[in-house]
């Protein structure tokens, strides 16, 4: 018998997936977050959120997997490194307690939950800033990159401008001044290594806006209420792209649709 050897899997496809394979079972065994991240109250529909916030099991072929998982990390690393460039260049930027948990906040019994990149107490005087500042962090490929560039982020991702001032607001508390100074956005260009500074000035009214909609996500969840969706077809660019489409519109079709 001869062997087709054309057809032998090749040694990065089997590494590979023993990489993915395993990272997908460490994932798997992480306990469920139980809160609402205060990251992912910019989310464009009210009831993805909800979906998350209860934990509903994603649609098949929805999951992380073990490329997901592996962008995951590689930005974990690239914020290591941004943190070492900044503090080189002479940034104060703090990343962790005293006791060594990160800086964060927790409201509403615990429901409501936040931990920011860092807090910069000082930089090079010839910047003129004033602090203490929150510090977010994002790494993107070019195309993203390039957007936050050109239209600024709180319009190329209003996910992470709703983030920012939800942290602000919530962080003044323990962090006197930090919603009264601009916060540092930081994107990195993950195919390039470009970086991209923006100081992005305390929104009361789109932190506000961010807790109600926190409440009201856990309220209905708490009731189990399901919230309509906030967009009106299927195929619309959010819904195409859900974790929880075919949850959404053949299982929930009729429960809380908009």
């Amino acid at each position: 018998m001869m062997l087709d050897f054309n057809h032998r899997p090749k040694a990065h496809e089997v590494v590979t997936a023993h990489i993915d394979a395993a990272l997908v079972t460490e994932h798997a065994e992480q306990p469920r977050r139980t809160y609402l991240g205060a990251s992912r109250l910019g989310v464009a529909c009210d009831r993805a959120l909800q979906y998350e916030f209860a934990g509903a099991p994603a649609d098949s072929g929805q999951e992380f997997n073990g490329r997901v998982l592996r962008i995951f990390e590689v930005g974990h690393v690239l914020e290591d490194l941004a943190i070492r460039w900044l503090r080189l260049a002479g940034f104060d930027l703090h990343t962790r307690t005293r006791s060594g948990g990160q800086f964060g906040f927790s409201v509403c019994d615990g429901l409501i939950q936040g931990h920011v990149d860092g807090i910069v107490m000082s930089a090079p005087a010839d910047l003129g800033w004033t602090f203490p500042m929150l510090w977010e962090c994002k790494t993107m490929n070019a195309q993203n990159w390039r957007d936050c560039v050109k239209r600024g982020v709180s319009v190329a991702k209003p996910v992470y401008a709703a983030q920012m001032a939800t942290y602000q607001a919530y962080m003044e508390s323990t962090v006197e001044g930090i919603s009264r100074n601009p916060a540092i956005f930081t994107a990195i260009n993950k195919d390039t290594q470009e970086l991209w500074f923006e100081l992005i000035a305390f929104d009361a009214v789109l932190a506000q806006r961010a807790s109600d909609r926190a409440v009201k996500i856990i309220t209905a969840t708490e009731h189990g209420e399901l919230l309509p969706r906030s967009f009106s077809d299927a195929t619309h660019f959010e819904c195409k792209f859900c974790s929880w489409l075919d949850r959404c519109w053949t299982t929930d079709a009729n429960g809380g649709a908009a």
